[in-house]
């Protein structure tokens, strides 16, 4: 960020957020000061534009008694995975644009959004750049949906439903952490 430049809302609330996150792992603590690193060195961290790696926000919706999480076939990875994406210009904060990317990946309102996160994930991305080496560094929310309330799928989706949480479509150790995190805090709330 150059000197006397306006601070960037979204990225003083992620560099306070993730700051101020006690993380539930080794690993997890490992992974947040990597990404306040990267925060620190990137002005435009979290933005798509920056390359090549930039933050990204999603959310783990689970059913109210956290049995179910819901997921979305992603069209362009063609595999299942929570909620979630870029953050955008009107973001001003990380649980500001997980809360906006679930809304708009599953039509579903008044989700009961946890502010602090539950997960952070740097994973490559392929699809996300035509030069490559792209790495989405995800910080992970999770929220509950209304019983019986109805989702919907977005253009950026295949498919989007409950599956079981303990009978995920694609277990990824990732997203069986994610999974069973998100329970922990459910419980714990």
């Amino acid at each position: 960020m150059s000197a006397g430049a306006p601070a960037d809302p979204l990225h003083v609330d992620a560099l306070a957020t993730l700051t101020g996150w006690v993380p539930p792992t080794p690993g997890q603590a490992a992974a947040r000061d990597r990404y306040v690193t990267h925060l620190r060195a990137h002005g435009d961290g979290m933005r798509r534009e920056c390359y090549p790696d930039h933050l990204t926000a999603s959310t783990l919706v689970l059913s109210a008694d956290g049995d179910a999480a819901l997921l979305t076939l992603h069209a362009k990875a063609r595999r299942w995975f929570q909620l979630g994406g870029h953050c955008e210009a009107g973001d001003r904060s990380l649980v500001e644009a997980a809360a906006r990317e679930a809304r708009e990946e599953s039509g579903l309102a008044g989700l009961s959004l946890d502010p602090v996160p539950v997960q952070l994930s740097e994973h490559p991305v392929p699809f996300c750049d035509p030069r490559g080496g792209v790495h989405h560094l995800d910080v992970r929310f999770v929220a509950v949906a209304a019983p019986g309330a109805d989702h919907a799928v977005s253009a950026e989706s295949l498919d989007v439903r409950w599956w079981p949480a303990d009978a995920l479509p694609e277990p990824e150790p990732d997203l069986v952490e994610l999974v069973a995190l998100g329970r922990d805090r459910l419980r714990s709330r």
